[in-house]
């Protein structure tokens, strides 16, 4: 794939802009997250295309135009078109094996132990195909982990959710495991749906934030100081997770 913008580490403004040019290891670390995104979401019943640089993503479906001039791939809620020139071919997976029923009259599962917050976030990161670093930058700006967490506006839990948000994804916002599930499915569309703009990661951020219909409507981060301090928030904690420092609430 190509056209993805990576996000600097912030040096002060907060303003959506050319990226100040990052080290190398930096640069490679967040190159690497954004492919993570498009190239390794666990999908059922899903493409496999394999592009003619040798590159290969999971998509829900591709669908290529009758004369063969473009391909369409759909994924994550979202689509990514690209020349089919640029495709060397498209494999359909294998629908995944369904699990074993429990027999009748099993006795119900043991009631679930108190979870780590943190180790719910690590395992939905994983689960979606996203460094695990961006998501707990996201849950600890949004809530500090913290499950029983309301915001003025009614926002609720770790990630943050508002119901409405929460009833489209068709999750209980109040429910730990759901309420991260969902919030982290919210960033990787979010993700997905920037991904070949410019400063991708910001823009999700702020759709995060604000809304998706915010961002698109000032065609990047608005102007709303919530938003601009959020996404530095974020981007900061990012940062001090890959280079192996906990952040703080």
């Amino acid at each position: 794939m190509t056209g993805w913008t990576t996000c600097s580490r912030p040096t002060g403004g907060a303003t959506e802009g050319p990226a100040a040019r990052p080290d190398n290891l930096r640069f490679r670390r967040f190159k690497h997250f954004l492919l993570i995104v498009v190239c390794h979401l666990p999908l059922q019943g899903a493409d496999l295309v394999t592009l003619r640089t040798g590159a290969q993503m999971t998509v829900e479906r591709a669908e290529c135009s009758g004369a063969g001039h473009e391909c369409i791939l759909h994924l994550g809620g979202g689509r990514i078109e690209m020349p089919a020139s640029a495709i060397e071919r498209i494999e359909r997976l294998p629908e995944p094996a369904r699990p074993a029923e429990a027999p009748a009259g099993a006795p119900a599962p043991a009631a679930r132990r108190t979870e780590d917050p943190r180790a719910v976030v690590t395992e939905a990161a994983l689960r979606h195909g996203l460094p695990p670093e961006i998501v707990h930058a996201v849950a600890a700006t949004e809530s500090a982990y913290q499950p029983d967490a309301v915001s003025p506006k009614g926002a609720v839990g770790v990630m943050q959710l508002m119901p409405q948000t929460a009833a489209q994804l068709g999750a209980d916002p109040h429910d730990l495991r759901e309420n991260i599930e969902a919030g982290t499915r919210l960033l990787r569309d979010l993700l997905l749906k920037y991904q070949n703009t410019p400063n991708p990661v910001r823009r999700a951020l702020a759709a995060y934030n604000a809304g998706a219909g915010a961002v698109d409507r000032y065609n990047g981060v608005p102007p709303y100081r919530e938003t601009l301090t959020y996404v530095e928030r974020v981007i900061e904690r990012y940062w001090r997770l890959v280079s192996g420092t906990r952040p703080g609430p």
